[in-house]
């Protein structure tokens, strides 16, 4: 194998996300071959190199990555550990050792939340340059009118600046329930909850159904699934893996 920025390997090899492997450089508790890494990184070669994090040895031959996606319920929270002792998105994972989740939905949302050990792969996902589509549908008590709808598609200003929706779709329009389809390539705090808010649209439900291709389908609320090889293949693609 070939020598590679050391960052990546931490990535790899399901200590942390990418982002977090560069933490641990500059929190100095990166060792190669005995001496501290450089914050900024160096390269390595894994089969020959001694790579140590808090003094546990890394191995040089990586297990396969593990690719899962599951469905939220709400009321968790979509990170590794939460100080409130709230559940996490982990513990839905039998192995959830080296996982961490891709992106995040908030308390009160349910639907698809990928969780991997490959952190490269997580890091471009993540990344707002990539620009992975992110399909939400959302429920509303009672109708919409077309200029709330209009103002949607156009992306309204919030606090921490304008949104840029790539699509909005109503699927089911009702006196009684609205059902919208919002496409988004962010990933802000509560995003698409306040894009809501700020055209006067209440929610009910937020589910999202789809990430770049892989979609939430009938899998049931609280279940994990493995990813198909294709699955996988298309999201490496569309970052450029």
């Amino acid at each position: 194998m070939p020598a590679e920025r050391l960052g990546r390997f931490l990535a790899r090899s399901g200590v942390a996300s990418r982002r977090a492997a560069d933490r641990l450089m500059e929190e100095g508790r990166v060792e190669v071959n005995g001496r501290t890494a450089p914050p900024h990184g160096m390269m390595v070669d894994p089969q020959h190199d001694r790579i140590t994090v808090d003094g546990t040895l890394l191995p040089a031959d990586l297990q396969p990555r593990r690719y899962l996606a599951l469905h939220k319920p709400a009321g968790v929270v979509s990170t590794a550990h939460d100080p409130g002792r709230r559940p996490t998105v982990l513990d839905f994972a039998t192995e959830a050792q080296g996982l961490f989740p891709v992106g995040r939905l908030d308390i009160d949302s349910r639907g698809l939340i990928l969780l991997t050990d490959d952190g490269d792969l997580a890091m471009r996902l993540t990344h707002p340059r990539y620009e992975v589509p992110k399909t939400y549908r959302l429920t509303v008590p009672g109708p919409v009118t077309v200029r709330q709808v209009e103002q949607l598609r156009a992306g309204p200003e919030l606090d921490d600046g304008p949104t840029h929706p790539l699509s909005v779709r109503v699927s089911r329009l009702s006196s009684r329930r609205t059902v919208l389809e919002v496409v988004m390539a962010e990933g802000r705090h509560r995003e698409v909850r306040r894009m809501c808010s700020a055209v006067g649209i209440p929610l009910s439900d937020l589910v999202r159904v789809e990430i770049a291709g892989v979609r939430l389908g009938t899998q049931p609320e609280g279940t994990i699934r493995e990813l198909s090889r294709g699955e996988v293949r298309r999201l490496q693609q569309l970052v450029g893996l």
